[in-house]
């Protein structure tokens, strides 16, 4: 029986609920036909449920013990190219890795949750996206990227830009090894596209909106003359009839678009 002792390092809890599996397969959708990317495979659990799908798999492991694990265990999918197996940090790979997946892809796995930001907007704004995600990440997270309106945040603002982000369902923390201090949510990230901006809006946009939530316990219109012109700001407001002293966690996406497209 193979023993692997997880590393905290690499963010290592691994999920042994045949229950939390079953989910994740089913919120996928996952056919034959489909190419999956799952990040962090460890001992396999995830891995093995997507394989017997059928669908082809591309996984993405840093961890040298783990890596040649299922090298050899799943020697007989990688030969058959069923499975392409590669040896790394996910955050390390550039634009190349997207082009791996031939056609539309799902991101489905178990995510170290000490770069669990840096991986969603790794994916959302690559060139190739994936059409779907299915990720494990801390409640808390799901919880405020899932956040309803006058509850939005940099991170659930981010996301809601590339798709719709949908709760589905809790993981206890007991359903790990080992354990984390905290549980754990299925969350779907589902009809994810290029968001309706020109290039220099994309990226306006994500300086709007990190201007705004700046400082959290000032109004936006505070926050947003920070870095440009005041004159503007207050202009921009009255033109889209926003109360002066709105804070930037009550507006919607659309509104946040507005504000880039009148700063742009």
């Amino acid at each position: 029986m193979f023993y692997h002792k997880a590393k905290k390092s690499l963010g290592q809890n691994f999920l042994k609920s045949k229950s939390a599996l079953k989910t994740i397969i089913e919120t996928g959708q996952i056919t034959p036909e489909d190419t999956i990317v799952e990040i962090g495979p460890g001992k396999g659990a995830l891995t093995e449920h997507i394989l017997q799908s059928g669908a082809t798999l591309i996984a993405i492991e840093k961890d040298d013990e783990l890596f040649a694990y299922l090298s050899d265990k799943y020697q007989e999918y990688i030969s058959t190219k069923k499975l392409t197996l590669i040896h790394s940090d996910i955050l390390d790979l550039d634009d190349s890795f997207f082009k791996l997946p031939t056609k539309n892809y799902k991101l489905i796995a178990n995510i170290p949750y000490n770069i669990t930001g840096q991986i969603i907007r790794k994916f959302l704004t690559a060139t190739h996206k994936p059409t779907d995600m299915v990720l494990l990440v801390q409640k808390e997270v799901s919880d405020r990227i899932v956040a309803r309106d006058g509850k939005e945040s940099l991170l659930s603002l981010s996301v809601k830009l590339y798709g719709t982000p949908k709760y589905i369902k809790k993981v206890p923390a007991r359903d790990f090894s080992p354990a984390p201090k905290v549980d754990s949510a299925i969350l779907h990230i589902k009809d994810i596209q290029k968001p309706n901006l020109t290039p220099q809006e994309e990226t306006i946009f994500f300086d709007v909106l990190h201007a705004g939530f700046a400082h959290k316990r000032k109004i936006l219109a505070g926050n947003l003359s920070l870095k440009f012109p005041k004159e503007k700001v207050l202009a921009l407001f009255s033109d889209l009839s926003l109360s002066e002293k709105v804070r930037a966690e009550d507006l919607t996406l659309s509104q946040w678009v507005d504000i880039t497209r009148s700063l742009s």
